[in-house]
This record gives C-alpha cells, sequence and structure tokens, in this order.
C-alpha cells in the first residue's frame, strides 16, 4: 500500500489548488450566496481537471475533492466526478460512454445523484421512474441525475433546463422533447445547511437510461462515500488551518492563544481527526482503484469523516472564540459544510450498524 501520488495525480493536485485558491476566495464565495461559482465552474472544466479524473483514478479524485473542501468552493465538481463521469465510464455501455462522457468531460453536462439510496423512487414494468427524493446536492446545477430504484438498479435521468446551472448551455427546455422532460422531472430549490444548490426531485413518469448491472449501484455508492470523505478531510484541513493561523496573532493575557496547553491539545486533537479522515479515504480509494474489495473501508472512511469531521468543525469555530459566532467569517463556512457532509454521509451510528452488518455476513455462522 502506498499513498504517494503518482507525477499525474500530484500535477492535477496542484492545478486543483491553483484555481480553487486563485478563484474561491472568501469575497467570491460571500457574493455567490447560496449560489454555484459558474465562472469557477468554467475554469476547473477549462484546465480539463473533471476529465482528467479517468487518468488519475479514485486516489486522484480524493485529492482533488480535498482542495475543494479546503476553500469549500461553491461548484458541483465531486458530485458531477463521481454521479457522472466514473459511474459512466465504469459502468455504461460503450454507446453510452461515446455519448455522455464528452459533455461530462468538458463540464458542457453535469450529473449528481439521488443518493445514498432510500427506496423511495419506483420503476414500473415500462421502465418510468415516480418518486420523490427530498434532496439532491446540486441538483439546481445538474443536466443529469443518477437515481437508484427500489431494486437498487441505476437510471440517469435528464433534468429539465430550468433546474440546470452551471454545466446549462442552452435552452433545451424550450423544445417539445425539454418540455416531455419538464412534465416528468420537476426540480424544486431546497437550501441546506451548507449552500450546495440542492433541489427536491420529483418524478412523475420520468423516462431514465439504465447505466449498469445490479452491481452498480453499490459501487457507485462506495465511489461516493470515498470521494465526499475526501471532501470532507479537505474542510477540515481549511478549518484548521485557519483556527491555526487565528491563535497564532491574537494575543490573551499578553502572549499569543496558541501558547495556552489547552488550545494546543484541542488544535492537536483536531489534526489527528483530520489526519484518520484522510489515510481512511486514501486507504479505501486506493483499494478500489486495485480492484480490491473496499465497502468496508469506504464505510470507514465515511464513519470517520462523519463522527471526526463534527469534531474538527467544532473545534476550528471554537478556536476562533468569539469571532468564530459570526456567520460572515470564513471558518463558519467550513463548519457549514462539515456538518452538511456528516448528513449527507449518515450520522456515525448508522454508518457503524452497516459496517457491522456487513462484517457479520462475511463471517462464518
Amino acid at each position: 500500500m502506498d499513498f504517494t501520488p503518482t507525477e499525474e495525480q500530484g500535477a492535477a493536485q496542484e492545478l486543483a489548488a491553483r484555481i480553487f485558491g486563485d478563484l474561491a476566495t472568501h469575497e467570491r464565495l460571500a457574493s455567490a450566496g447560496t449560489g454555484t461559482d459558474g465562472e469557477l465552474w468554467k475554469a476547473l472544466c477549462a484546465a480539463g481537471l473533471p476529465g482528467a479524473v479517468e487518468e488519475i483514478g479514485l486516489v486522484g479524485l480524493v485529492l482533488l475533492a480535498e482542495e475543494q473542501g479546503w476553500v469549500t468552493a461553491q461548484v458541483p465538481f465531486a458530485a458531477s466526478c463521481v454521479f457522472g463521469l466514473l459511474a459512466v465510464a465504469r459502468h455504461g455501455t460503450d454507446e453510452q460512454r461515446a455519448r455522455l462522457l464528452p459533455d461530462l468531460r468538458d463540464g458542457t453536462a453535469v450529473a449528481t445523484g439521488a443518493f445514498p439510496p432510500t427506496g423511495h423512487v419506483r420503476a414500473g414494468a415500462d421502465g418510468l421512474l415516480t418518486g420523490t427524493v427530498a434532496w439532491v446536492p446540486w441538483l439546481r446545477d445538474a443536466t443529469h441525475v443518477l437515481v437508484p430504484d427500489q431494486e437498487a438498479a441505476l437510471w440517469l435521468v435528464p433534468v429539465p433546463a430550468s433546474g440546470a446551472g452551471a454545466g446549462s448551455t442552452s435552452g433545451a427546455g424550450s423544445t417539445a422533447a425539454g418540455a416531455a422532460v419538464g412534465a416528468a422531472v420537476a426540480v424544486e430549490p431546497v437550501e441546506l445547511t451548507a449552500p450546495w444548490a440542492a433541489g427536491r426531485l420529483v418524478l412523475d413518469g420520468a423516462r431514465g437510461e439504465r447505466i449498469g448491472d445490479r452491481d452498480a449501484c453499490a459501487d457507485v455508492l462506495t465511489m461516493a462515500r470515498i470521494v465526499f470523505a475526501g471532501l470532507q478531510a479537505g474542510v477540515c484541513a481549511g478549518s484548521l488551518a485557519r483556527a491555526v493561523a487565528y491563535t497564532s496573532v491574537r494575543e490573551q493575557f499578553g502572549r499569543p492563544l496558541s501558547t495556552h496547553q489547552a488550545v494546543q491539545l484541542r488544535a492537536a486533537d483536531a489534526h489527528m481527526d483530520t489526519e484518520a479522515i484522510r489515510v481512511t479515504a486514501y486507504e479505501a480509494a486506493w483499494r478500489h482503484d486495485e480492484g480490491l474489495p473496499a465497502e468496508e473501508h469506504a464505510l470507514t472512511a465515511a464513519w470517520w469523516a462523519s463522527e471526526a469531521g463534527k469534531r474538527v468543525v467544532h473545534a476550528g469555530q471554537h478556536l476562533h472564540g468569539g469571532m468564530g459566532a459570526d456567520l460572515d467569517h470564513p471558518v463558519h463556512r467550513h463548519f457549514l459544510w462539515g456538518r452538511q457532509l456528516d448528513a449527507y454521509l449518515g450520522c456515525g451510528t448508522e454508518l457503524l450498524a452497516e459496517l457491522g452488518d456487513l462484517i457479520a455476513k462475511e463471517e462464518p455462522s
């Protein structure tokens, strides 16, 4: 097991860090409100970063997701890569890959996923989908949404143009075909704890196309857990970096806060938690790239991201003292993202219960 990035992975991470760092500034994030930064998305796509994911693998995508999380960049990068690019590349037919991947690579198309599977969507005998998903991240930016049905079969459903943001380049919703899609697929805006341009997905006899076989859903869920754990690692690292910088210059009783033992211990605990999230995400991603069983490791990474992630973003806010209570302070954004990722990945007890059930099935009776 070697987590050292390859030359290609390192170059992609360096490029992502530069673009995110230059464009996802506090001022731009504040001006974007709860919406997506379209210019940042265009810059990432122009640099070829979404398309590079197929070459650098899941470990590479985790590295890029960390960079997105470090600055809490409001773009559908992680979601579109895992629910679009990797899902289609791994499980699509030759025809689907040839038709769908070019637009996903260049950002013309944006995908998201109605995950984790909840069984709220049912596919009829005619293949039409009906049901409601309470919230889907970055749905308002999406041109396609990957939906699991009651049997854990995957369907890629077009989103009407009125619900597409970052990846929408045409008025397709005004055509007859677009109107038919819009009648069967509805997107209702939903505001979450974090500004993820989410939406409520309502399907009423929607037509989608099957992606993969019965194993595809479990594989996509595994990849998503790993990637969003990587995103949480970046969120936590960014929060901790802000706390370290703040406590190094803020003085109390005539000396910097960072010299107080209680502050040092709190920061050290947050650092260890962040590293635990990172290393479990790396291990799960590495195993997946190597073709090894990774479902248990993805659950472990998700558990660390959920449980430890909460501790870290709370610590980052607390170490800022009264400034941490300011809703406009940059560290508060990390707090919101950390709590949203905790909710999205699933609370720790649920993840542990699922992990226990999975281990029990593998153990001899």
